[in-house]
């Protein structure tokens, strides 16, 4: 009988992230369900303003009664409140270039404004100008110009206002940090990181060591490993 894996993408990706990976599950062992969170892609007319309790619901009245759960970056972070919030539900989680959320209340309220002011720059410049300005942060660089295209290509299925309600109520900056809670997911996670990716190899290594039943995977590639290294988190999820 296969599995379901149920598919969450990162902030200002859709469901198509996914795609790489999906064409490499072996369908006779998993179901694959790669889902739009509110405000990406086809959930871009979710009412607003968007919170992580928004995404929980979504996410557990489109999923089956039993699935593994994967999620990268934002979706990452997503997975986290779900697995949380019903841990039933959720028979393995799969935690891919993610963090638990910013501990010091001084960086996250630095970062709640910083990503404030990168909303009202999407409601107000050119959405061909904050793709760019994404795609070429520091957190990206290192990846290959395939990548960027493909990560460029998604970005694009989104509308820019609906983003902007996302980074106000799903940025790093508005998430309550999860540190002191991951001792109550009791479920075999998975921890995948980047080679390239030092901040996050970091981050990846104190959340395996404050989860029950958790391992540490560090795959060849940088941030974004979906369109990166789509075989390596196949591999993972088999």
């Amino acid at each position: 009988m296969s599995d379901s894996v149920v598919l969450l993408h990162g902030f200002s990706g859709t469901r198509r992230a996914w795609d790489g990976v999906v064409e490499l599950l072996d369908r006779e062992r998993y179901r694959p369900l790669a889902l739009d969170l509110p405000g990406h892609g086809d959930a871009s007319g979710a009412r607003q303003p968007i919170t992580f309790a928004d995404c929980v619901q979504a996410v557990l009245l489109a999923a089956p009664e039993h699935c593994t759960l994967c999620g990268y970056s934002l979706g990452g972070r997503v997975a986290l409140h779900v697995a949380l919030a019903a841990p039933e539900r959720v028979s393995r989680l799969v935690l891919v270039s993610c963090s638990a959320g910013i501990e010091d209340p001084y960086e996250r309220a630095v970062r709640r404004e910083a990503d404030g002011q990168l909303a009202q720059d999407l409601e107000g410049e050119s959405f061909e100008q904050f793709i760019e300005r994404w795609r070429t942060q520091p957190l990206f660089a290192s990846e290959p110009a395939a990548v960027g295209e493909l990560a460029r290509a998604d970005q694009r299925r989104n509308r820019p206002e609906a983003l902007a309600a996302v980074l106000r109520g799903l940025g790093a900056g508005a998430m309550e940090p999860l540190w002191g809670r991951l001792s109550e997911l009791r479920m075999p996670v998975t921890v995948i990181v980047g080679a390239r990716d030092a901040k996050y190899l970091s981050i990846g290594q104190r959340m395996v060591d404050r989860l029950p039943d958790a391992r540490l995977l560090i795959v060849a590639g940088g941030h974004g490993l979906p369109l990166e290294s789509p075989a390596a988190i196949a591999q993972a999820l088999g």
